[in-house]
């Protein structure tokens, strides 16, 4: 880098970018935080209502989440199952597969709705012969899973261990700046530079000092391969997460601590095992002018897999099968199901839908921009802002479960929908993207910008605030440290941006 020195100047625009986006945030949260508030305030709500360009689109996901569940009315639908057996006895099962001479009876999944349909199907295929159309047998496999980024191992620890994400984050930094056991814990990066793959047997060898990993487990390890983790070129401003090659003389770590850098340093040894590889079988069968199919895996190789706990799926096992063999159908059954509701959030899958917030945004050139950046918050940030929307009062646990609160449903139904959707990322940062690259200049975002914090303030002042009526706040979330008289006079995008400026 000191070979390769470059003048400040080239850095100007990315400063401007990094300027306009903290100012931004700032006028928007501050100003709007301080409108609902008195919003509030008007039906007798002595509290907070924060609002923020990140929490108020995640409690916007929460609430939505839970409005979908509360509505949600579960339809049956059903399948058929072709029983089959080959001349030698063995049997197995492959289910209907509709013609689009049905779609007028299904949904929008391909789901059967009509039973009548599925009963004559089953009645039809009744002790008749089966044939054997086609036979797809593909070797797959699945590589070893990168190592951890700060989101990746939240997710990872919540459903392991229900360690809330500002947890994990606290226990990661205690891991770096108390034992020294573990690199930078904030990094959003997943792969490691290849200088580091030397060093890979003195870093096994101190997690397993360390008691973060069993010496069987070591040893089946092989320190030549080499997975796809190493890679300069996608290595950032910080690597992924790993161990270092630091050993504890003594038992030094807490539950939380070794539970966590067991996480870290297994995920890294996984890079020294070899994929996971199966076989994916697909049969099709024609039984009464129906197409019927059968699947199955079959497992070669563990690899990685070794060295995690999964729930071991029952295997399904089909029989040497030839292309035109005749089988005999002894029984169609019906199988009636019902659609389910989505799950309500947890601090897992609600990490998970922030880093991956583009697939709930349905406008296609939004979606683009959010799957370039780095979704909702940063890997620094998306713990302490759950953490907030928890302090104030917006969601509560139920179980591992995270719901809405009243307060967190009537903040929601009270803002203009768009304060609450996550397309406000997407376009802030495709014009900050271009202030960077000295495509955009500073003013032609932020002016439009105040404007519309104006026309919030505007919309604010005459919202029904009657969804606050009777709630109570959080403590954390009590006590606005200013008066209704002073902040009608300083609720302006003037006085704020004098404010910021000053």
């Amino acid at each position: 880098a000191l070979n390769q020195m470059r003048a400040n100047q080239e850095f100007v625009p990315l400063s401007v970018s990094a300027l306009a986006r903290a100012r931004a945030d700032w006028l928007y949260g501050m100003n709007l935080t301080r409108a609902y508030t008195l919003v509030g305030q008007k039906a007798g709500f002595q509290g907070v209502l924060s609002v923020g360009r990140v929490q108020t689109p995640v409690l916007g996901l929460v609430v939505r989440r839970d409005m979908e569940i509360d509505n949600f009315v579960s339809k049956p639908f059903f399948e058929v199952l072709a029983h089959v057996r080959k001349n030698d006895g063995s049997e197995f099962s492959a289910k209907w597969k509709p013609s689009e001479a049905c779609q007028p009876y299904m949904d929008e999944e391909g789901r059967v709705l009509v039973k009548a349909l599925a009963e004559n199907v089953a009645a039809r295929i009744h002790a008749q012969d089966a044939q054997v159309k086609k036979i797809e047998a593909k070797p797959k496999k699945h590589n070893p899973p990168l190592p951890y980024n700060l989101s990746a191992l939240q997710i990872d620890a919540n459903k392991r261990f229900g360690m809330s994400a500002k947890q994990v984050l606290d226990v990661c930094q205690a891991l770096y700046e108390k034992h020294k056991l573990i690199t930078y814990p904030r990094s959003d990066n997943r792969y490691i530079p290849a200088g580091h793959f030397a060093e890979a047997s003195q870093v096994l060898g101190a997690a397993l000092n360390n008691q973060g990993l069993t010496e069987e487990k070591v040893n089946d390890a092989n320190l030549s391969l080499k997975s796809k983790c190493w890679n300069d070129a996608k290595v950032e401003a910080h690597h992924a997460i790993i161990p270092t090659a630091k050993k504890l003389k003594t038992a030094q770590l807490g539950q939380y601590e070794l539970q966590v850098y067991q996480l870290i340093s297994t995920q890294y040894l996984a890079q020294f095992y070899p994929a996971y590889r199966y076989t994916e079988t697909r049969v099709e069968l024609e039984i009464a002018g129906g197409v019927f199919v059968a699947k199955a895996e079959q497992i070669v190789e563990l690899g990685f897999k070794r060295l995690f706990k999964t729930e071991e799926k029952k295997q399904v096992i089909l029989p040497r099968l030839e292309l035109g063999e005749l089988l005999h159908c002894f029984k169609g059954e019906v199988i009636e199901k019902h659609t389910q509701p989505p799950s309500h959030f947890t601090e897992a899958t609600l990490l998970s839908a922030m880093t991956g917030i583009a697939r709930f945004v349905a406008n296609t050139e939004i979606k683009k921009v959010l799957k370039e950046t780095d979704g909702l918050g940063t890997e620094a940030t998306r713990a302490g802002i759950i953490d907030l929307l928890f302090k104030r009062g917006f969601l509560q646990r139920n179980g591992k479960s995270i719901r809405s609160t009243e307060l967190g449903v009537a903040l929601i139904k009270t803002l203009p929908e768009d304060v609450s959707l996550p397309d406000r990322t997407a376009l802030w940062e495709s014009q900050l993207a271009k202030i960077a690259m000295k495509e955009q200049p500073y003013q032609t975002f932020m002016n439009p910008l105040e404007k519309e914090i104006a026309g919030f303030i505007e919309r604010a002042c005459v919202s029904d605030s009657t969804l606050f009526t009777g709630l109570k706040s959080s403590r954390a979330g009590s006590k606005p440290s200013f008066s209704k008289k002073r902040s009608r006079k300083r609720a302006s995008t003037k006085s704020s941006r004098r404010k910021s400026a000053a």
